[in-house]
């Protein structure tokens, strides 16, 4: 692992660091806050899964996220959300390819060897933080935009037990019925929609739930409104009696001014969870 930049804010320290990757086969770029308690030992950590076309970069960049983290005495991992690089598959289209791993592991070509993004997630990149840095595995949570909100709602409900909480700004709800995850899943995983299914909230959600408290934002007036399908994960949180708020924002749309307006709660909503 090689440190790219490591920043002073709010007493702790942003760091972006690349590494090389199994998984992806490729070197991969993420972002780490450590708020000042992480001197004295391990702290709690938050996953922040980001978005179409975006990298490490955007939330960390963006969110405001560092500011209530320090105040709670949790870090931030940002990870990156495609391999990247030259030899990388990648097409014309934003939401395909390099950008746009959607947190899957791909079985089809020419994606197969690279987009690995789940394996990457959930088992290579937390081995890593957890041997280097002073984290507290038993102490996790998960959030995520757009189709980092997707990822952080497939991968929490995926593994039972690993986060304490789960949160997310716009998440792509439903992919399995919206052209917004039907593209991107037959393209990655094939025209076999059973295998599809681990990565639709709203599926997973009627399956089994989260094991912890959910909290979901979506603006109103989202021009993404019909390919996110909040309206089916509702349902199946309402169907379920899944604890936990899924509250529409009246005015907001799908940017980071929209993230960044709520990040204060969400940060604080995971502190809760994570400090008991």
């Amino acid at each position: 692992m090689r440190t790219i930049s490591e920043s002073r804010a709010f007493g702790g320290v942003q760091g972006v660091y690349a590494h090389p990757s199994q998984a992806t086969g490729t070197e991969m770029t993420f972002g780490l806050f450590l708020p000042e308690g992480a001197e004295d030992g391990p702290v709690p950590v938050v996953w922040f899964l980001s978005g179409l076309t975006c990298t490490h970069e955007n939330a960390m960049v963006k969110s405001g996220a560092q500011r209530w983290a320090a105040e709670a005495g949790v870090a931030l991992v940002f990870p990156d959300t495609s391999p990247r690089g030259p030899g990388v598959a990648d097409d014309p289209a934003f939401d395909l390819g390099q950008g746009a791993g959607f947190y899957v592991n791909a079985t089809q070509k020419p994606w197969a060897p690279q987009f690995k993004m789940w394996d990457y997630v959930t088992d290579e990149l937390p081995r890593l933080l957890f041997n280097a840095f002073p984290l507290a595995e038993e102490a996790q949570a998960i959030m995520g935009h757009s189709m980092g909100g997707h990822g952080a709602l497939t991968i929490a409900m995926g593994f039972p037990g690993r986060f304490r909480s789960v949160s997310a700004f716009a998440p792509i709800c439903n992919p399995t019925a919206s052209d917004w995850g039907r593209k991107q899943f037959a393209a990655y995983l094939g025209a076999d929609e059973s295998l599809w299914a681990a990565h639709d909230a709203t599926i997973l959600m009627r399956k089994r739930g989260f094991d912890g408290p959910m909290l979901i934002d979506q603006g109103t007036s989202d021009q993404f409104l019909d390919l996110l399908k909040p309206e089916a994960l509702a349902e199946a949180m309402a169907a379920r009696r899944q604890g936990g708020s899924f509250r529409m924002q009246k005015g907001y749309d799908h940017s980071y001014f929209f993230v960044s307006t709520f990040m204060e709660e969400h940060m604080a909503f995971h502190a809760r969870a994570l400090f008991g």
